[in-house]
């Protein structure tokens, strides 16, 4: 059985396809040739079935069964249950003594004493109402060379916006 074993893990080793009988293809490039020849042979590959334990071993639908209960790699998937439910039971988590730092923020709070007022886009920066110049605008200053202006509008047309102008 070791043998046989090593045997099947040689990638150089010739395995026939089960879609045309007349491929022999290497181990190694096996998985791939299974795609490219199910797609050709579709005819083929509606009558064999993939096993679910290894997706090389393409079965008859009607021998599908008989081969889950016996198939080699069946016994692989099996151990790794049982040595993963083992572990499962023999592992004991540390509960965590992690604990939420202490919160000085109050936001409710902060709202409330918030003296400026909030920026909204496209209207002038007044001072607060607690400011002694509360009426005083604040004029914003233009970077750009004199002679130059800001553009009144957007280089394109917005499309909900009417073109027709009055």
């Amino acid at each position: 059985m070791e043998e046989t074993y090593i045997d099947s893990l040689d990638p150089e080793k010739l395995l026939q396809c089960p879609y045309d009988k007349n491929h022999q293809i290497r181990a190694c490039r096996f998985p791939y040739h299974l795609i490219k020849c199910r797609k050709n042979h579709p005819d083929v590959a509606n009558k064999l079935a993939t096993c679910p334990f290894n997706a090389r071993h393409q079965v008859p639908r009607a021998e599908i069964s008989h081969h889950i209960s016996s198939c080699d790699d069946k016994s692989c998937i099996e151990q790794d249950v049982v040595n993963q439910t083992r572990n499962l039971g023999q592992e004991t988590l540390a509960e965590s003594t992690w604990q939420c730092p202490p919160c000085d923020e109050d936001w409710d709070k902060d709202l409330w004493e918030q003296t400026s007022t909030p920026f909204v886009w496209g209207t002038a920066n007044y001072c607060g109402n607690n400011s002694p110049a509360s009426n005083i605008v604040v004029e914003h200053k233009s970077n750009l060379a004199s002679g130059m202006r800001v553009p009144k509008s957007l280089p394109y047309v917005l499309p909900w916006k009417n073109n027709a102008r009055p």
